[in-house]
């Protein structure tokens, strides 16, 4: 695979599969070559194969160039060296045209009255992709100023809105996998039925001993009334799980042998007890908790 054109073809052929798989893999919203392993063992599968093939075809075309008397092999290999060439040298002349450009000897054409201690200026055209991209600018500024100062399409605030909306609820698709990473500034009210059930096995395994089962307290406090000793809400209750509770005769703390998640559903599920009737309720103890708007 020596050819110019071998190389080009490979790699088309690597763009256009790497499409086609991305498309026809179900994947949700998700990209498969971020996401899918499986995906890069196909595409390079597929590379190997056409690679492969660009070899078996030049390796053919030299058994046959070789199997040519001398000069027939000599007008072969130059038609293919021709054929090879061909595309290039159609966009290059191409490009050549755009760019005005002329030979040394049609240089005297377009020499401008310039002369700088006998350096002289040629009037050459611009790049094209320079050129196009100025045009480009203006179209993009006129309509610009059509969507947004005649037509008012959205200003700064609505935009900054806009992007404020989008970032919350990317933010909340992203908490549903991340549970893990939650902390005491972080941590929310768990309402799914999964969760609530986790919290409630982990508070059976570890809390009914001091709180009951049905949140009435024994040795702690109770959890069902409006009374807190470090106060109530999804945070308060999350930090006490986590850092214990007053030193000396508190709860111990519960980091080292819960995960983040796991305290997080607990403290959900302890907030399930309030409203609740216990059957030998403890007295209230702490103060009453008001709940506030960042912290409920």
């Amino acid at each position: 695979m020596k050819t110019t054109a071998s190389y080009f073809r490979v790699i088309l052929f690597t763009i256009a599969s790497i499409g086609v798989i991305e498309y026809l893999y179900e994947t949700g919203t998700e990209w498969a070559m971020f996401t899918q392993y499986l995906f890069w063992l196909i595409v390079g599968c597929i590379v190997l194969f056409a690679i492969a093939f660009e070899i078996c075809i030049e390796a053919l075309e030299t058994v046959l160039a070789h199997s040519l008397e001398e000069e027939a092999k000599v007008k072969y290999i130059a038609k293919r060296k021709e054929d090879q060439q061909r595309p290039f040298n159609k966009i290059n002349a191409f490009y050549q045209r755009l760019l005005g450009s002329k030979s040394i000897k049609e240089e005297h054409e377009i020499i401008l009255d310039h002369n700088y201690d006998g350096i002289k200026e040629l009037d050459n055209n611009l790049p094209p992709w320079w050129v196009y991209s100025f045009y480009a600018s203006i179209l993009f500024a006129v309509v610009y100023l059509v969507r947004f100062e005649v037509f008012h399409d959205y200003n700064q605030v609505e935009e900054y809105e806009a992007a404020v909306e989008f970032a919350q609820k990317e933010i909340s698709e992203w908490k549903k996998t991340a549970k893990n990473l939650v902390d005491i500034t972080t941590v929310e009210v768990l309402t799914e039925a999964s969760d609530l059930s986790a919290g409630k096995k982990i508070f059976n395994a570890n809390c009914v001993a001091c709180h009951k089962a049905d949140g009435g307290g024994g040795i702690g406090p109770n959890l069902t009334d409006t009374n807190w000793i470090l106060g109530g809400g999804i945070k308060n209750v999350f930090k006490t799980i986590s850092e214990g509770g007053r030193d000396g005769k508190g709860m111990v703390s519960w980091k080292s042998d819960l995960k983040p998640l796991e305290m997080a559903q607990v403290a959900s599920y302890v907030l399930t007890f309030q409203g609740t009737t216990p059957a030998e309720p403890k007295d209230p103890e702490g103060n009453v908790w008001t709940p506030e708007a960042t912290d409920k």
